[in-house]
């Protein structure tokens, strides 16, 4: 056990880092805009990434497909597969990510129109879309090369390609922003350049790997039938990541209407629930790869192993993490905006964002064993209770402001992590 306990942590820890580095990147975005002279820039990229947020997350079922299915194949030795699987994937990211480019301007017009806000930061939010929107082909093309590294356990080419686009995108952003005085403008063209970057880094690494390997391309790219089990899978995970952005679209957009501060307070707070989220799925990440192998050599005393030493390392960070925010909460607050309205809205609701993370924490790493399990109508499922969960609370608590906001998330957090528990305890002890 403690052989695997140090198997998992040597897989997890760059995954942790280079996670991190994502949501890192977003508070760098926060900063950079909540120093500017209006709460209406961090407003209009809150509103403007909470839609492209919508767009692009909600195909990363790119990812998490990719890795299942690869493991899968990585444990029966199947490597013929492990390409298939990851030209297959590259495909169907490139032909969704034209899909979005071709639909791009009542694409981003409705969003914006459907989450609200005023108008001078709809205007804003405007501008920054519609040069973000044209990272599509990049990022999602990103998602298949990061599952497919992640499924071989290969978390140091996830490391490099995340941690040097998201470092890249900090600093064009400092230069962009409070350099050239560009605004929304400059934060969005610098996740675009960024982005493409990291896509040239992992298409470099991927050609190392295949070249390693010594394994042909090309081979059932065309045909229907070979991507059949990849579309089953990517299906329900289809659902239950636009069912979660929903939440979070109408987390933004009630946000909204409470005005620019309170829309400004519930960014900082959500980039906190983010970067904890992140960190813990380095965890979930590492049960991805190690489950899916168990299942693909059919080793269900290992899967059992991998699920507990995980939990525990979960476990944790979890309580590393609110101990943090409970301490340091207010300092950390005071380097992500120097607005006093802001700040003090955000101070307010701070112990919501804690309790968001113990109810989450479960749900992310269970997320993870189903991947590898590649059980995704069980993800699914979770994720729909909780939004009905979220809807009933948001409308019983619809007095209480920001509070009843934030009392709505913590129920959607709490059902998706109960769900998921329920199945996988029945599930492991039924046989």
């Amino acid at each position: 056990m403690l052989k695997l306990a140090y198997q998992i942590y040597l897989l997890a820890a760059p995954i942790v880092l280079s996670n991190i580095s994502v949501p890192l990147l977003g508070l760098v975005d926060t900063a950079v805009m909540g120093h500017l002279a209006s709460a209406d820039y961090l407003a209009a990229v809150t509103l403007g990434a909470s839609v492209l947020s919508f767009v692009f997350w909600g195909f990363s079922f790119l990812r998490m497909g990719i890795t299942g299915v690869t493991a899968q194949a990585v444990g029966q030795r199947n490597f013929a597969q492990v390409v298939q699987t990851l030209q297959q994937g590259v495909l169907l990211a490139a032909v969704i990510a034209l899909l979005l480019l071709a639909a791009q301007i009542p694409l981003l017009k409705i969003g914006l129109k459907l989450i609200g806000g005023e108008p001078a930061v709809q205007q804003l939010a405007l501008d920054y879309a519609q040069v973000r929107i044209w990272s599509a082909p990049a990022v999602l093309i990103n998602y298949v090369l990061l599952g497919w590294f992640l499924a071989q356990q290969n978390s140091r080419f996830t490391l490099l390609m995340l941690v040097l686009g998201n470092s890249l995108n900090m600093l064009l952003d400092l230069w962009f922003v409070l350099g050239l005085g560009w605004q929304v403008k400059g934060v969005a063209l610098a996740s675009v350049i960024a982005d493409y970057c990291t896509l040239t880094l992992g298409l470099w690494l991927t050609q190392k790997q295949l070249v390693r390997w010594g394994l042909p391309l090309g081979r059932n790219l065309i045909r229907w039938s070979s991507y059949k089990r990849l579309m089953q899978v990517n299906q329900q995970l289809l659902v239950r990541t636009w069912a979660l952005l929903l939440v979070m679209a109408i987390f933004t957009a009630q946000g909204a209407k409470f005005g620019a501060d309170s829309l400004a307070a519930n960014a900082i707070l959500m980039q906190l629930v983010l970067f904890a989220s992140f960190a813990l799925d380095g965890f979930a990440h590492a049960a991805e790869a190690l489950v899916g192998q168990s299942v693909g050599a059919k080793s269900r005393a290992h899967l059992k192993q991998v699920v507990i030493v995980s939990a525990l390392w979960s476990l944790l960070l979890t309580v590393l993490l609110v101990l943090v925010y409970g301490f340091f909460g207010s300092a950390i607050l005071g380097l992500l905006t120097s607005l006093a309205s802001v700040t003090d809205l955000a101070l307010q609701h701070l112990p919501w964002v804690c309790i968001a993370i113990l109810f989450a924490a479960v749900s992310y790493l269970l997320d993870g064993v189903y991947v590898g399990l590649t059980r995704t109508d069980v993800m699914r499922n979770s994720v729909l209770l909780g939004l009905l969960t979220y809807l009933v609370i948001d409308q019983l608590n619809d007095s209480f402001g920001l509070s009843g906001l934030w009392l709505a998330f913590c129920g959607f957090m709490a059902v998706r992590s109960l769900v998921l528990l329920g199945h996988f305890m029945y599930w492991i002890t039924k046989d």
